[in-house]
């Protein structure tokens, strides 16, 4: 994208013309400060700096410091998360999906964050009689699921405190699941060490998984990939962990799709 700004066609600028190409340069250099801000633009650093604080305010940028840089905020990088992983990623991960599932025999998903809950957009089902059911459609609670946490284990410390202002998580459905931030955040330390996230029954009474992040091609998270196991069958936390290699190798071969989508 060119540094000069489009051409108006003797168009009036408004406001939002200037907010939605601050936006664009933010997109696109990743840091912005106000004096730069308001060369592009062309207007008074009041200007800009009114606009950024707005754009702020709503989430849409953020900075790392007081009169630091503007950089992409959770609100624009949540947008532009929904827009990928809904009409890409499903396309991208169905067949790794169902190599995973014929490698594990067991249901394999793959889920979308919203907020502070996952929602499970694709699944298949293992072939064995006693299974986890398809879960396509279906919302949890992001921290009380192993998909979940992945995810939130590729976000920004700014992004977790966004979605989790308090000490206390939202509530959850089985009482294994994590109830504090601070006890979440040092899960999520062993997940970003471990590379990948762990649950027994934290979403679902009888039910253990274990998942991966699926990220885009500068790192981002865009979904979490899942084998999802009756616990009963599985026995152990170390027997449902024996399947990570199986779901990191499928993350892989979606990382390898995204590269040369098909």
């Amino acid at each position: 994208m060119s540094n000069n700004r489009p051409a108006d066609h003797g168009t009036p600028t408004t406001s939002v013309d200037n907010a939605l190409w601050l936006l664009e340069l933010i997109g696109e250099r990743q840091a912005l400060r106000v004096a730069e801000a308001a060369d592009l633009l062309g207007v008074a650093r009041s200007t800009a700096h009114r606009l950024l604080t707005a754009l702020r305010r709503r989430g849409f940028v953020m900075q790392d410091r007081p009169n630091g840089a503007y950089r992409p905020g959770p609100a624009l990088v949540e947008i532009g998360l929904a827009a990928v992983s809904r009409i890409d990623i499903r396309r991208v991960a169905r067949p790794v999906l169902e190599d995973v599932r014929e490698q594990t025999q067991e249901t394999v998903s793959l889920a979308v964050l919203e907020g502070t809950s996952i929602r499970f957009v694709d699944c298949v089902e293992s072939p064995r009689s006693v299974r986890v059911g398809n879960r396509t459609g279906v919302v949890r609670p992001a921290h009380a699921s192993a998909v979940g946490k992945a995810i939130l284990a590729g976000l920004s410390a700014a992004e977790l405190d966004r979605r989790y202002p308090h000490e206390e998580l939202p509530p959850a459905t089985t009482g294994a699941a994590l109830t504090s931030r601070a006890v979440l955040q040092a899960e999520l330390s062993r997940i970003r060490g471990q590379g990948y996230a762990l649950n027994w029954e934290e979403s679902a009474d009888g039910v253990c998984a274990v998942a991966v992040a699926l990220r885009d091609t500068v790192g981002q998270p865009l979904a979490g990939l899942g084998v999802a196991a009756p616990s009963s069958r599985m026995g152990s936390a170390e027997a449902i962990r024996a399947l990570a290699p199986a779901v990191l190798r499928g993350a892989e071969l979606v990382h390898e799709r995204l590269r040369s989508p098909h």
